[in-house]
């Protein structure tokens, strides 16, 4: 099994991160990499909950991905599951109240956990694991950044 994961400090209540993060009518417009989801469950958002999103590669390729929540505790710890060709893999969103630079803010933490169910899984993680490893960061942290992005307060109080 192969894990990474990253953390972001994000100058917002951990209930306004979460709001955000589970608002899945919200997340292409925030999320830089979807281009379109489609919610695939009705009812409020908890465990199975599922939603397929259209996102963009690294490469540019398109790829739909079907993500279903598999634990829930708002506003703190957040586990999806998606499967992939010969792979399994958790992602888990944990969000935890921490003062930096004497104020309050959020650290939200990503961690994607893959789990090679088949052969073909095992061989490309053997050929491909830390390429594919330093893929995954890279796109946790822009995943990470675009939330802290929509979260920043925007300053209306300047003079026009």
């Amino acid at each position: 099994m192969s894990t990474v994961a990253v953390t972001e400090f994000i100058e917002a209540s951990a209930g306004d991160v979460w709001r955000l993060l589970t608002d899945l009518a919200a997340r292409p417009r925030w999320l830089s990499t979807a281009d379109r989801l489609q919610t695939l469950t009705t009812g409020p958002f908890g465990p199975g909950t599922r939603w397929q999103e259209c996102r963009e590669r690294p490469d540019g390729e398109l790829l739909v991905e079907e993500f279903l929540v598999t634990a829930c505790d708002p506003p703190h710890r957040l586990v999806l599951s998606s499967a992939g060709i010969g792979v399994d893999y958790r992602i888990t969103w944990t969000l935890r109240t921490v003062r930096r630079r004497r104020r309050a803010c959020t650290a939200v933490t990503v961690e994607q956990k893959a789990e090679p169910t088949a052969a073909y899984g095992r061989l490309v993680g053997l050929l491909l694991g830390g390429l594919a490893a330093r893929a995954v960061e890279s796109a946790l942290r822009r995943d990470l950044a675009d939330l802290a992005h929509a979260l920043r307060p925007t300053d209306t109080s300047a003079a026009a």
